[in-house]
């Protein structure tokens, strides 16, 4: 007894609570329950806790780079800043769970594993739950597990006493949104890349489909009544191509907005708080402290691709046994390899100009939360709902449809981020969904309490059901025999 206690505890002090080591023992199991070798095993844990150890090194680089600026918006204008980057928010979280809730990072990281389980769950009953897709992408995992983690302890304070309650609740909530979010994905994904076999996990799931429907209703052919003219039958500038580089792009974005931030507060105040000299060239020191957030940022990239590869192959390999008839739910990134490729760059531009649009409103308005761009969201997000819109609606829808979701973007994360506490750590996850579909769970949980918590439970699970009723035939055919499905499309128009 006495030995199984002090392993409990070594366990409960040194994994539990360290995040990159929890996420190494969530690698060693998958890896045993597959049945790898063992130095297999071995180099796959040690690739996912170094992973998190980078990871935690862009972390806190982006904290100690960004609280100066921080500091002087607060001291001058007394506005709270926060950019709007799924890294930037998981940074957030783990700067400031603990000081707001009292609760260790690590338990968002027992919240993925247990949700995961959720999904896997409602995958491997898709007979009755319609769920068909498993989500995969394990670097999206810790961002939504770090940053419903906050919301929901913020919209439920009653639970933070009750920690069993609390992992349930949270654990149910996101795994069925993992579950639905990349369901909706399959019709779209589907048609754009003519049946290749996957839909998207990601964070503008919802998103995507809503662009899905709102691109055919506004913009589409309407069975040959509207003539669509499609973004790849333009011809780009080559410029625009410098964009397409996450780590240039990251750059000119960080340069153009911290760049002029740092100069409206000015010199005096960067000196006095000792972060340069007088003697320093104040341009120099804007443009590479802007730059440094594109290194970080890099590093935090580096970190995920280190340890995500195992992370998801260890939880791949397990869900492969045990969900017939499914399909992967994997990066957004996967279909910018369909459609007209120039659809990406003209998504990520109206995106981009619906952000600035925003942010623009919100300084001249006085907003208590200014919201800065981040590179993730106004690029993949803006991108893959712009290469969907096109793919329905053509140029028009490209161009429309990723605008207002970049005006969605910004006074989302404003209004959620700024009420939930997280701008003034400087970050919030910022893409569509978190936008939108969270804050909205958000608000009904904090106002009607456990009733809510049912609410949305059901919400999410009725919305596979509805689809399946829109079309029971084709519904699985689409994800087991494409061509199949185009028939029975066809056929349905006759």
């Amino acid at each position: 007894m006495f030995i199984l206690k002090a392993i409990w505890e070594f366990f409960a002090t040194y994994i539990l609570q360290k995040a990159p080591y929890m996420v190494g023992f969530l690698t060693l199991l998958g890896y045993c329950l597959m049945g790898k070798k063992w130095y297999d095993t071995l180099a796959g844990t040690l690739k996912a806790i170094i992973g998190m150890l980078i990871l935690n090194a862009g972390s806190g680089g982006l904290t100690s780079n960004f609280r100066p600026i921080l500091a002087g918006l607060k001291e001058r204008f007394n506005l709270t800043a926060c950019v709007i980057d799924p890294y930037y928010g998981q940074n957030a979280v783990t700067a400031g769970v603990e000081e707001v809730f009292g609760k260790g990072f690590s338990q968002a990281m027992t919240l993925l594993l247990i949700a995961f389980i959720v999904n896997i769950l409602l995958v491997r009953f898709n007979k009755i739950t319609k769920c068909r897709t498993l989500f995969t992408t394990g670097h999206v995992q810790v961002q939504q597990a770090a940053t419903a983690y906050w919301l929901i302890m913020f919209a439920l304070p009653s639970l933070l006493n009750n920690n069993v309650a609390l992992m349930v609740i949270m654990s149910v909530i996101l795994g069925a949104y993992w579950a639905v979010g990349s369901n909706l994905t399959v019709k779209p994904m589907q048609e754009l890349s003519e049946g290749a076999g996957f839909a998207i996990a990601h964070q503008q799931m919802f998103g995507i489909r809503l662009s899905y429907w709102l691109s055919d209703k506004l913009f589409g052919d309407r069975g040959g009544k509207r003539k669509v003219k499609k973004v790849g039958e333009m011809e780009m500038p080559g410029f625009f191509s410098i964009f397409n580089e996450n780590m240039v792009c990251t750059a000119i974005l960080m340069t153009a907005f911290f760049g002029v931030i740092m100069a409206i507060i000015g010199k005096p105040f960067f000196v006095e708080s000792g972060a340069t000299t007088e003697a320093e060239n104040f341009v120099f020191y804007c443009f590479n402290t802007s730059l440094q957030f594109a290194v970080y940022l890099a590093i935090l990239q580096l970190g995920v691709r280190t340890f995500v590869t195992e992370l998801t192959a260890s939880f791949q390999g397990i869900a492969d046994k045990l969900l017939p008839s499914s399909i992967p739910g994997v990066d957004c990134a996967v279909c910018f390899g369909f459609g007209d490729s120039n659809a990406v760059t003209f998504g990520f531009l109206a995106g981009l100009v619906g952000q600035i649009i925003a942010i623009l409103i919100l300084v001249v308005t006085k907003s208590p939360t200014i919201i800065i761009c981040g590179f993730v969201p106004v690029f993949f997000d803006n991108a893959t709902i712009g290469l969907v819109a096109n793919e329905k609606g053509g140029l028009k829808a490209c161009l429309v449809i990723p605008f207002l979701s970049g005006l969605i973007q910004v006074f989302g994360a404003a209004l959620i981020a700024g009420w939930v506490g997280m701008a003034q750590y400087g970050g919030y996850l910022g893409m569509f969904d978190w936008d939108t579909v969270w804050p909205a769970f958000t608000v009904i949980m904090r106002f009607l309490g456990y009733a809510g918590v049912a609410i949305v439970v059901i919400i999410l699970l009725a919305i596979p059901q509805i689809e399946y009723r829109m079309d029971p035939e084709g519904y699985f055919l689409i994800t087991e025999d494409y061509d199949a499905y185009l028939e029975h499309v066809a056929n349905k128009k006759k």
